[in-house]
């Protein structure tokens, strides 16, 4: 089968759930599709000036990893591409999947920045090394060879062998410590001691998986024996996004290292799921649901895992899907990237307990409409509380239909889900909720889902 076309790209060089729906997924949401069959391949080879950028901080050390996930059972293989939802707009996660037997060439260099357009910034960390970003002098047309110079530096590509072949996929450096934050469709089914990381600069070394969260996607790996001058990526806040807001998505799609596309910001609170299914090694997962940023930068299989930063090189998105037309259209201009609040905060308890704890509500949902005032209003309408909940304790009830949170609207129960997941352990919301007719509020205090 033949991989799906790409466009041309700038490379410079380098119901046990209480959420279980009882009715099929939101149409408006999308569906991604897994890309699949893995085949061998040859190995990845080798004014005011701005405050200083954020730097991600976790809580505490790594735990020591010794072992990738377990190699899948026998007998299973990926099918490219493989169909797990049915939606007016499919999707398909752009995975390492597909490869390039050519790569960029590193010869340490990129054009400056004109001191004119941008100016850079660097927050020196404890070990010497330091986070990159800029400062755009007109937002309305950014300089972006000086985004792309500070960072790809920060952007690395992963390989791993799976059952029957080779995988690629990309990541973000997010300390000094060697952490690198992706996606878990990138690692998952990593066999043990294949798993390796390459820098910008074309170095290569071995890694370990710290924690997934396959709920969210989401996967840090740490580098084993990383170099004291990693430049870890400037931390954004995606809540502070706009639509239309230039960004720039880095990454090494179809093997081709630190490429990097342009666009905006073309939606924002994007319902994104994959629905229920099994891994794609035939065991059971959680089905992904994400409130995604859309954007039409080019994403492309490979991409999975990299960064979408904004003008000032800011981390602000991890890239995670794509829709498509059909099973081979390649990119279409619609991408996905998983916000980075989110991420952070996924990727700390990884690092600390390589496991992450999500907040829950407690409901059964589907999706539903009801009236407001004399107007149709759609949302995630409440089929069954169950007790002991954070929702039975706030006193939602059956019935209600849930059409905001936190001041956003809510239109589909996929939406409501997304929302909940990206929410904190203990954080208290106001869910807006019609019942009979009348619009009211009501606070809701998070608490972690049980085990299932």
């Amino acid at each position: 089968m033949s991989e799906p076309k790409t466009p041309t790209e700038t490379s410079p060089s380098p119901s046990s759930d209480p959420w279980a729906a009882t009715s099929t997924p939101d149409p408006d949401a999308t569906a991604p599709l897994w890309f699949g069959e893995r085949t061998e391949q040859p190995r990845y080879p080798s004014s005011q000036p701005a405050p200083a950028p954020a730097s991600w901080s976790p809580p505490g050390p790594a735990p020591a990893v010794t072992q990738a996930p377990p190699s899948p059972p026998a007998g299973r293989k990926r099918t490219w591409p493989g169909l797990v939802a049915v939606s007016v707009l499919s999707a398909a996660l752009a995975s390492g999947g597909t490869y390039a037997a050519v790569r960029a060439a590193d010869d340490g260099g990129s054009s400056s920045a004109t001191t004119s357009a941008a100016s850079q910034n660097s927050s020196a960390s404890a070990s010497g090394s330091g986070t990159q970003s800029i400062r755009q002098v007109n937002p309305n047309a950014p300089d972006w060879t000086a985004t792309a110079k500070a960072v790809t530096p920060s952007v690395v590509a992963i390989s791993l062998q799976v059952q029957g072949g080779e995988a690629q996929g990309s990541g973000v450096v997010i300390d000094d410590a060697g952490h690198v934050l992706t996606n878990n469709h990138v690692v998952e089914g990593a066999e043990q001691g294949t798993l390796q990381v390459t820098l910008s600069d074309g170095r290569i070394y071995e890694a370990t998986v710290a924690g997934t969260d396959p709920s969210t996607d989401l996967a840090v790996v740490t580098i084993t024996d990383p170099p004291t001058e990693l430049t870890p990526i400037a931390l954004g806040d995606s809540s502070a996004l706009a639509v239309g807001d230039p960004v720039m998505a880095v990454g090494n799609p179809l093997g081709l290292a630190s490429t990097v596309t342009t666009g905006i910001v073309s939606a924002l609170n994007r319902p994104v799921t994959t629905g229920d299914q099994s891994t794609q090694f035939g065991q059971q997962s959680d089905p992904v649901y994400t409130n995604a940023i859309q954007t039409n930068a080019a994403i492309n299989p490979g991409n999975s895992g990299g960064a979408l930063v904004n003008a000032d090189g800011q981390l602000v998105g991890i890239n995670s899907s794509i829709a498509t037309a059909g099973s081979n259209s390649g990119n279409i201009g619609i991408g996905f990237a998983i916000p980075v609040n989110e991420a952070k905060a996924i990727a700390d308890q990884l690092i600390v307990k390589g496991s992450a704890a999500h907040a829950y509500l407690g409901v059964s949902l589907r999706d539903g409409e009801g009236k407001d005032g004399t107007a149709t209003r759609a949302g995630a309408l409440v089929a069954q509380v169950s007790p002991g909940t954070p929702a039975a304790t706030a006193g939602l009830k059956d019935g209600d239909l849930i059409i905001g949170i936190k001041g956003v609207g809510v239109e589909s129960m996929d939406s409501l889900i997304a929302h909940i997941r990206a929410e904190k352990v203990g954080n208290t919301v106001t869910l807006k909720v019609l019942r009979n007719g009348a619009a009211q509020d009501i606070s809701v205090t998070l608490a972690a889902k049980p085990a299932s």
